[in-house]
């Protein structure tokens, strides 16, 4: 018998290109000098092609904006792979996030995740007054934002901020506040450690680390006493449990796969176009192209999925992954092929296959 050891998990391409240097953030303002305004150009550019519902000319103004802040991830010398825009406000404790956006094609590395975590460092730094930050967000981003540690339950006096921040229509107004006893550069490491402790605790009352020999041994085949299989005794299991939970534990475990399924798909970095509804109200032409409507609910997308789960409306596993593969068609049906959501979605959908097939091969191991 030997113990189980949780396999580490891999570390985030964005970590190890910040590492071996291949990127670095840097804060940036425009303070008249090439170097600023070469970074600040291409930060207007990239905020301009991922934020398309934003006019140009107001990106441009507070990016050049002598009263705005930028962070950026710039990669090989001065080319900008990501970044945020922000306006301070010290005497009221606030900064207001005004712009954030990394190239799509680097979504899948981390990027997001990391400008955040040395943005919220810069700020600490910079003004260590300063705990909130304001954001408003589009349906896309408040997932995103939650992930960071943003909240839609705004707790700062609106008498604070009101008047000093833009009201964005159609936007989402979330709140972050730091605390002062966390490094935001350690936070994986902080959370490597938390999560060995629980695990150690685990195992002082639990013997679910305890690795069992296996089924047969020397090549033996035929049938086998499930009283003889190593460890199932020590599980609690007695032999009337067959009968009686037999069938109730089947449905249980393949309800626990559905929802581990629904887990990572809504977990993965380009997840966030299917989290929520399409905007028709934005999106105008987009049931003349899919055709495939969800009963009374009109669009198709992760909320409806989690929502069906939640009331066992799914009868099986195949059910589920019809309706996650309907979200993953219709993206492909109303976008073209070189955009980021037709791209996204086809990623999603490999990775709901290999998820699929990897969960075969541990049933048949």
């Amino acid at each position: 018998m030997g113990r189980f050891k949780p396999p580490t998990k891999a570390e985030k391409v964005a970590h190890v290109e910040l590492r071996k240097g291949v990127i670095r953030i840097e804060p940036v303002e425009n303070d008249g000098s090439p170097r600023s305004w070469i970074v600040l150009t291409q930060l207007k550019t990239l905020f301009q092609k991922q934020l398309p519902k934003m006019p140009r000319e107001y990106i441009a103004r507070l990016v050049y904006d002598s009263n705005s802040r930028c962070m950026a991830i710039l990669k090989r010398g001065l080319k900008v792979v990501g970044g945020i825009c922000f306006r301070p406000f010290p005497h009221r404790g606030f900064a207001e996030i005004v712009f954030f956006a990394t190239n799509s094609v680097d979504q899948v590395k981390g990027y997001g995740g990391m400008l955040m975590d040395h943005f919220k460092a810069h700020i600490r730094r910079t003004y260590p007054d300063m705990m909130h930050f304001l954001t408003y967000a589009d349906n896309f981003a408040v997932g995103y934002f939650k992930k960071q540690g943003f909240s839609k339950e705004i707790t700062l006096p609106r008498s604070v901020w009101a008047g000093y921040i833009k009201d964005y229509e159609g936007g989402t107004i979330m709140q972050c506040t730091m605390l002062r006893k966390v490094d935001y550069l350690r936070t994986r490491e902080i959370i490597g450690q938390q999560r060995e402790a629980i695990l150690e605790k685990i195992r002082e009352k639990s013997r679910s680390h305890v690795v069992y020999p296996g089924l047969f041994q020397n090549g033996e085949t035929g049938p086998l006493d499930p009283k003889d299989v190593p460890g199932l005794r020590e599980s609690g299991w007695t032999a009337d449990m067959v009968s009686t939970r037999g069938i109730a534990w089947s449905k249980s475990t393949e309800h626990n796969i559905m929802r581990k399924l629904l887990s990572d798909l809504q977990a993965h970095p380009v997840s966030w176009a299917y989290l929520q509804p399409v905007d028709l109200e934005v999106v105008t032409d987009y049931l003349d192209y899919v055709s495939t409507p969800m009963g009374k609910y009109l669009l198709l997308h992760f909320a409806t999925i989690e929502g069906k789960l939640n009331t066992n409306a799914y009868p099986n596993l195949d059910a589920l992954v019809a309706d996650a593969q309907l979200v993953f068609d219709n993206a492909k049906t109303y976008n073209p092929p070189d955009s980021p959501f037709h791209k996204n979605a086809k990623q999603m959908e490999k990775y709901m296959r290999d998820w699929l097939v990897e969960r075969v091969k541990k049933e048949e191991s």
